[in-house]
């Protein structure tokens, strides 16, 4: 009999290559660094190897500081933004695949029956996904009790505002966990990664320059697969789960990707050392006029 799955997270559908605009790769690269924080040249170089002019750079490094989700510092920027800082806290998890000893319950949030407009109910369903809940009908969500607590404390505060909490022992674990998330097709997708890490990550450690565009596409295609990653307990995954061999060719290839990365850093330094750089421009106003050219996504 062929199982129907109830809800699966739109994030562990097969990711699209994103479109590369100036925003994601601002964002992208400070999520990738602990403390999120770069000087202005390596944003602005960064981004010029994967095809963004500096000009465009600077003016969405000016939108993110009026949006209060960068902060210049010295001669450098960091992530301030709170929804930005809860997703590396989400992508830190993600990566290390952190767990604790699981013994047998779950929790279970159902959702208080008061009428909210769409946009909290939107607000609610994307804190569900970033604790990593699965839904098994409309307004119940449940997952194993074995996520530490305290990673993301802004969606852990909605949850208990806005649902009734419980604890609960499924008769099936396993069965019920085969119900709330697609773990086949999360495994396909995570095994394709790995090949592609495993093609790229060999140019990267022979500091072939080339590949950093590639790589860095790649890159964070792993990441929002890692962040649909429901981290369950070994006792309720397939076997040849392929989570943790992935997270750890990811994080050797991180590894080789930072350090081409600054190699060519150093070089782009180096070729350019002759050129001013002109000065990041303020911080936009509400009543200046919009600059020409592309428009900044959200990420």
């Amino acid at each position: 009999m062929t199982r129907r799955v109830l809800s699966r997270p739109e994030a562990q559908a097969a990711p699209k290559a994103p479109r590369l605009t100036a925003r994601s790769v601002i964002v992208s690269t400070l999520l990738g660094v602990s403390p999120p924080e770069l000087p202005t040249r390596s944003l602005v170089a960064t981004a010029e190897l994967l095809g963004v002019a500096p000009g465009t750079t600077r003016v969405a490094i000016s939108r993110l500081v009026a949006r209060d989700e960068l902060e210049a510092t010295t001669d450098a920027y960091r992530l301030v933004g709170a929804p930005l800082l809860a997703r590396q806290s989400r992508q830190v998890l993600s990566r290390r695949g952190a767990i604790r000893d699981w013994d047998g319950s779950w929790r279970t949030a159902i959702v208080n029956a008061d009428r909210r407009p769409p946009a909290e109910r939107a607000e609610l369903r994307h804190a569900m996904a970033a604790l990593r809940y699965g839904e098994l009908r409309e307004g119940v969500w449940l997952r194993p009790d074995n996520l530490p607590t305290g990673v993301l404390p802004e969606a852990e505060t909605l949850l208990a505002d806005r649902c009734t909490l419980l604890r609960s022992r499924p008769d099936d674990p396993v069965d019920l966990a085969e119900r709330l998330w697609d773990l086949g097709a999360w495994s396909g997708r995570a095994r394709a990664m790995q090949r592609e890490l495993d093609r790229l990550g060999g140019r990267l450690e022979r500091r072939h320059h080339e590949a950093l565009a590639e790589g860095f596409v790649t890159s964070a295609d792993v990441l929002r697969h890692l962040q649909a990653d429901p981290l369950l307990p070994a006792e309720l995954l397939p076997p040849d789960w392929p989570g943790p061999r992935l997270r750890t060719t990811y994080a050797a290839y991180d590894d080789a990707f930072k350090a081409n990365l600054a190699d060519w850093l150093r070089t782009h330094r180096a070729s350019s050392s002759n050129r001013s750089e002109p000065a990041t421009p303020r911080p936009r106003s509400t009543t200046d006029p919009e600059p020409d050219g592309p428009s900044v996504q959200p990420f």
